[in-house]
């Protein structure tokens, strides 16, 4: 199971992008609403409907958790004391953690991007301090149990780095194919 989060104010296609590409994969992908209803309404006015709620939502079964960037959905993520005990719980266990563009920075506030290789939207990288923040050009970038991208234009790489991360390469080849 993965769990992609979804807060008023997220990136559309960063997060229906993740959804989409983790689905083709085969894999069993919720869309989990912070928001305490199942309707959700994105940056540019896309309104979705969530699977779950967050309060309906089993961590203990979940092998991914995943951030869509956009804002202000990001500060709402940020700023849900129950998904940070779940983003502490995930790093302690080592289970895998995607955020895309403003998103690294609720790991951030977490404690869990020191000395980690990230990439994020650049407008962020100035509020992450302690990580080294790559500037190379990376659309996607895993550093441990920790998957980072940079924004709108790399929600494909990133969701295929998911891909690779949960399956191997060659599955996420497969899928990068077909799209």
């Amino acid at each position: 199971m993965i769990y992609v989060h979804f807060a008023d104010g997220f990136e559309e296609i960063e997060a229906l992008s993740i959804v989409d590409i983790l689905r083709r994969a085969g894999e069993d992908v919720q869309m989990v609403s912070i928001m305490g209803r199942k309707n959700v309404t994105a940056t540019h006015g896309v309104e979705v409907v969530c699977d779950i709620l967050f309060e309906e939502a089993d961590y203990e079964n979940c092998e991914m958790i995943v951030f869509p960037g956009g804002m202000p959905g990001v500060t709402y993520l940020d700023e849900h004391e129950g998904l940070g005990a779940v983003i502490l719980d995930f790093a302690a266990k080592g289970k895998l953690i995607g955020a895309i563009c403003a998103a690294p920075v609720i790991l951030y506030h977490k404690g869990l991007l020191e000395g980690k290789n990230i990439i994020c939207f650049p407008d962020f990288a100035g509020k992450i301090k302690g990580a080294n923040i790559d500037t190379s050009g990376v659309l996607a970038l895993r550093d441990g149990n920790i998957i980072t991208s940079r924004g709108p234009a790399t929600a494909m790489a990133f969701a295929l780095e998911l891909v690779k991360a949960l399956q191997g390469e060659e599955a996420a080849a497969t899928v990068a194919a077909r799209l």
